[in-house]
């Protein structure tokens, strides 16, 4: 009886966290890649030399720093959510987000080589990994991620023809 009544928390806690990392891996190159353009002006290559460098605990705490920083900022939001400002709050707890992402992927990749010398770093991300991917596995073969995706090809379809014909 118990888990009839949590079956559904589950799968809504599972489409939850789907569509969080959804976001992450829809994000996290770009994101990545577009810091690390950044990250070749002078003033950010030594910083990101030095990040490189780190030993692995001090790159841990590097790796976590923005995702502390960051939890001021998203308490703001909510508070400002609280104050009758929903669209201000909404946008800043989104910039927050597509900015912080775009760090910790920046120093996730600066970092990685480090934090893979920890044994236990390297099983947590292998675990989560695989955990990961499960998940996007189960989303990809859901019916509405294959329609939304019939959906978007279509779209790209139709604006092609449009710009051929143009």
């Amino acid at each position: 009886m118990l888990k009839l009544l949590i079956a559904p928390f589950r799968w809504l806690i599972r489409v939850v966290l789907a569509i969080v990392i959804l976001f992450e891996e829809w994000g996290w190159e770009p994101l990545q890649r577009a810091m690390a353009a950044i990250g070749r002006l002078p003033v950010f290559r030594q910083l990101e030399a030095a990040v490189r460098r780190l030993p692995p605990y001090l790159a841990l705490v590097v790796f976590f720093l923005p995702g502390l920083l960051l939890l001021p900022i998203k308490v703001a939001a909510v508070w400002l959510m609280g104050v009758g400002r929903p669209g201000l709050g909404l946008a800043v707890i989104v910039l927050a987000k597509v900015l912080g992402t775009a760090v910790v992927a920046r120093i996730f990749a600066l970092t990685h080589p480090a934090l893979m010398t920890l044994p236990w770093f390297a099983r947590l991300y292998a675990r989560w990994t695989v955990w990961k991917d499960g998940l996007l596995a189960w989303v990809r073969t859901s019916a509405a991620w294959r329609t939304a995706r019939t959906i978007k090809l279509r779209i790209k379809r139709a604006l092609r023809r449009g710009v051929r014909s143009a």
